[in-house]
């Protein structure tokens, strides 16, 4: 699925999900819907996507899966230093401007991170973090297909997302199929020592990756600092 295909779908999903009302005590009022692409999800993970890792993993060695892991953060890092901009924090986008700078020209294209070692250290914010920041409500709960847990103010901001990867500077369909399998496999691999750890933790797992889900996303739009549920309920 192209980017601008991708792009239509989502706001046509995203025009549907209006429909549901989201409030504070029900973040998840498609929770039967979403229930079920969790399903989806779980089984295409377990049957498909965890073999491949770990064929993956058994033929690559580490110092390449490292690498691959940094080149794809790197183009990461251009979209969070944009993002810090559009937040208001000049200062961080500065400092993310200078590790996108250095670790694409002497770390080799992001292959090496040079810049952490410098204190230059990554930034994850996203186009959701930003409208959240900007003071847009999250909106309900949703479980896409393949991308996972997501509310329908971060939804607004997976078409961002997406684009800034290695396959904005290419037009080849199958070369980038190829690039984002990759992603995908090498970051299910980075991954493969947390499987398991649903089912050890928690009677519902989908409610625990809901919960987890919105927490943290609460805590990255506040860079940790969220305020009490009694201060952000009042007018």
């Amino acid at each position: 699925m192209g980017p601008k295909l991708f792009t239509r779908v989502m706001l046509a999903l995203c025009v549907f999900i209006l429909s549901a009302c989201a409030t504070k005590k029900n973040p998840d009022p498609m929770e039967s819907w979403n229930r079920q692409v969790f399903e989806f999800n779980d089984g295409f993970d377990r049957r498909v996507m965890k073999p491949v890792a770990q064929a993956y993993q058994n033929v690559t060695p580490q110092f390449m899966r490292v690498g691959v892991s940094n080149f794809f953060g790197n183009f990461k890092d251009m979209w969070a230093t944009t993002n810090l901009f559009l937040q208001g924090r000049p200062g961080d986008g500065t400092r993310g401007v200078m590790r996108v700078g250095i670790n694409s020209t002497l770390g080799l294209a992001g292959v090496i991170d040079i810049a952490s070692p410098m204190g230059l250290y990554r930034f994850n914010e996203d186009l959701g973090q930003t409208f959240g920041v900007w003071g847009m409500e999250p909106g309900p709960y949703i479980v896409w297909p393949i991308f996972g847990p997501s509310t329908l103010r971060d939804s607004l901001g997976l078409p961002g997302d997406i684009y800034f990867s290695p396959t904005m500077f290419s037009q080849n369909a199958a070369a980038n199929n190829r690039l984002r399998f990759l992603s995908l496999t090498n970051t299910r691999a980075n991954l493969l020592g947390a499987t398991g750890l649903l089912d050890d933790v928690a009677l519902d797992p989908y409610a625990f990756v809901r919960a987890a889900y919105l927490q943290r996303r609460q805590n990255l739009v506040y860079n940790g600092d969220p305020p009490d549920e009694d201060e952000s309920e009042e007018p």
